[in-house]
């Protein structure tokens, strides 16, 4: 049987759907490609838009040998073979890596000397903002681009060509729909087209309704995408709103987000916008993020519902997030303090705080620094009560 998917995959550039920002003719991928070059990239965005077609299509163009895995099986001693036989040669391979959110931080961390040393381009593919699952150090080492759903109007024109190449009769309403409820998924739109010619040769409304009663998940327009319903849940439980938090929550369940992609959000909620203020929703969230990777769905809907009920709930403070954005900056623009020589290792002058019933006056910055702001909401006022009993013992 001919794989529709398969057969119309575009083998360059010009074919690839709803890119021109990457692909088009002042895209940055063709100024990549036309001076020999390609930075390891992260390419993510919703699936059936093309990831996987577009490392190919490069791979092709620079010439490169392409190596594809999947992060959900990869063995890296795999990897390791693969780049082992390229030790010697002029030219270096591409690895592809789908799923690549997936990977371990161990994986992570024996692919970056790789990276740094620039015997492999690596090319990774993910339907989640790589900022949310990937290590900083990884991610340091690469650029993120976000793929577009492919448009409407773009899969019609394919389904049109593809339904004339292989004498299909077809509608404009079939097209239509097809292209509708297919939400940019471009893979998904050829396997509807494929499935329906088995049954007829004469593609109809009907038939194409048999085999997909409802539009694809993942909602049926851009407003409605994975990042947007992420943002809507996130502000709606810093608003302290649990109904709204609930509905997002579900939205999100609905249209398959992972059940440990969702806890990771929960989780940065509860230290972010939550902190001392009530600091059980860190530990919480951390049970929440332990419970659903064992469990899964369907399961996994209750605590994660638990917790966000919890979250919008709990007193809210960002004391702890802008202290140490703040000290960030100031280290990140030059400020470097000599330690002092009372807390050096093995000082004879270090006070221990033990032997002075819990506190002891001394100097531990050379100068004095103010990024800790507290605002003395829920157990950030017992925090602060406790720090002023301490000094003043």
């Amino acid at each position: 049987m001919i794989n529709f998917a398969q057969k119309y995959r575009p083998q360059n550039l010009k074919d690839i759907l709803s890119q021109d920002n990457l692909v088009g003719e002042n895209g940055i991928f063709r100024t990549f490609i036309a001076k020999n070059y390609f930075p390891h990239t992260i390419l993510f965005g919703a699936a059936g838009c093309g990831k996987t077609t577009l490392a190919r299509v490069i791979a092709k163009e620079l010439e490169l040998d392409f190596y594809e895995f999947n992060a959900t099986t990869i063995k890296i001693d795999e990897v390791r073979r693969v780049i082992k036989q390229y030790q010697n040669a002029l030219n270096k391979p591409l690895i592809f890596i789908d799923e690549i959110h997936r990977l371990t931080r161990n994986q992570e961390e024996v692919l970056l000397p790789f990276m740094e040393s620039g015997e492999i381009i690596l090319i990774g593919a993910s339907t989640t903002n790589p900022y949310y699952t990937l290590s900083s150090a990884f991610r340091s080492r690469s650029h993120s681009f976000e793929l577009n759903r492919v448009k409407k109007e773009d899969i019609e024109a394919l389904i049109k060509k593809v339904s004339k190449n292989e004498n299909i009769d077809i509608d404009k309403e079939a097209i239509e729909y097809i292209a509708t409820s297919s939400n940019g998924d471009v893979r998904g739109a050829l396997n509807l087209l494929e499935s329906a010619s088995v049954v007829s040769n004469k593609v109809t409304l009907d038939i194409l309704k048999t085999i997909r009663s409802q539009a694809l998940r993942d909602g049926t327009s851009q407003s409605d995408s994975h990042y947007n319903l992420t943002s809507a849940m996130i502000k709606s439980i810093r608003g302290s709103d649990i109904d709204a938090g609930l509905y997002y929550l579900a939205r999100l369940i609905n249209e398959g987000e992972s059940a440990e992609y969702i806890a990771r959000r929960l989780a940065i909620i509860a230290s972010e916008d939550i902190g001392n203020a009530n600091p059980n929703a860190t530990n919480l969230a951390a049970s929440v993020l332990t419970i659903v990777s064992k469990i899964g769905f369907p399961e996994a809907r209750i605590p994660l519902a638990q917790l966000v009920v919890y979250l919008a709930s709990s007193p809210k403070s960002r004391s702890s997030y802008e202290a140490i954005n703040r000290a960030l900056e100031m280290v990140n623009n030059g400020l470097f303090l000599d330690i002092p020589e009372n807390i050096l290792p093995n000082s004879k002058s270090y006070l221990n705080p033990h032997k002075f019933g819990g506190f002891v006056k001394q100097k531990y910055l050379e100068k004095e620094l103010n990024f800790y702001k507290s605002l003395k909401i829920g157990f950030e006022k017992s925090l602060a009560q406790w720090l002023e009993k301490i000094k003043n013992s």
